[in-house]
């Protein structure tokens, strides 16, 4: 089922309109989940770190032991095309996904250079400023590196970010606070996460359970750049219990306030709001499409 309207798929070396059906039920993406995506956002006329979301799709690919088809570049030159078909204040999410078409001898392993390839763009709203979230524990945890493929955004990690989403809207919450194996914080249930304390942000330090997002590194950068102090630490819940402001970080929303983890309320701050000012003051520095 699409997430948004007015869909274009790219796909054979050309873009179509609509859904398009691209996949057959024996390609090995189908049955045994080797499929990897990344996702970038057009709005207001500008996509930010459009070339570091197509880089990384091909880093995942490369994880997951699939063989990238398609340069940076080419990918890059393909959705600025795709965009032109919307108009310009539409807001799009941008989504290259690379899957394995056969298997080894075996079935399991992907075939080298067997690879499925294609862009999806989707219109979807981008929040409003403001709009917050709450946080929960989950039972759920994030896996190491020699339980999943953690170095690549792979759907087949996703299945466990939808149990924890699910146990915390069950709980009657927006969205999880997620350890890693030892219990420490590592990220949310769909995005990173920062913390704010006496004017200071801290977030957790990238220890290979989790994806460092680009839009996170964004905004550390914007961050540093106007002189305030971020520490990649490791972290436990009771740190965000003692936090003045909690937010996530994610390309499809860009920054989320949180106001509540389990009981322990937060003000959506002015660091917050910071976050978000400095990162739409670059990204529409950054020059139209």
């Amino acid at each position: 089922m699409a997430t948004g309207t007015n869909i274009k798929t790219y796909f054979e070396g050309r873009w179509h309109d609509g859904d398009v059906p691209i996949i057959n039920a024996a390609d090995h993406g189908a049955w045994l989940g080797t499929s990897v995506f990344d996702g970038a956002r057009y709005f207001e006329g500008v996509v930010p770190d459009l070339e570091a979301h197509c880089a990384r799709v091909n880093r995942s690919a490369e994880a997951l032991m699939i063989t990238p088809t398609m340069e940076t570049a080419d990918i890059v030159e393909a959705v600025r095309e795709g965009l032109q078909m919307y108009a310009k204040d539409a807001t799009v999410y941008i989504r290259p996904m690379y899957w394995a078409l056969d298997g080894g001898d075996l079935g399991v392993d992907p075939k080298p250079g067997a690879t499925g390839f294609t862009i999806c763009l989707e219109e979807i709203p981008m929040a409003p400023k403001g709009k917050a979230t709450t946080l929960t524990t989950t039972r759920f945890r994030r896996p190491v590196m020699e339980d999943a493929v953690v170095n690549a955004k792979a759907g087949c990690l996703y299945p466990n970010n939808a149990r924890m989403l699910i146990e915390a809207r069950n709980k009657g919450y927006g969205n999880a606070l997620v350890a890693d194996a030892l219990g420490n914080v590592a990220e949310t249930a769909t995005a990173n996460i920062f913390m704010v304390k006496d004017g200071e942000v801290f977030t957790p330090v990238p220890n290979g359970t989790f994806l460092a997002g680009i839009t996170r590194a964004r905004h550390m950068k914007n961050l540093r750049d106007n002189g305030i102090k971020v520490h990649e630490e490791v972290l436990g819940f009771d740190d965000f219990r003692a936090a003045d402001e909690v937010f996530m970080s994610g390309n499809m929303m860009k920054v989320t306030p949180v106001t509540e983890f389990d009981g322990t309320h937060y003000q959506q701050g002015p660091v917050t709001s910071q976050v978000r000012d400095m990162y739409w003051d670059w990204a529409l520095s950054e020059g139209a499409l």
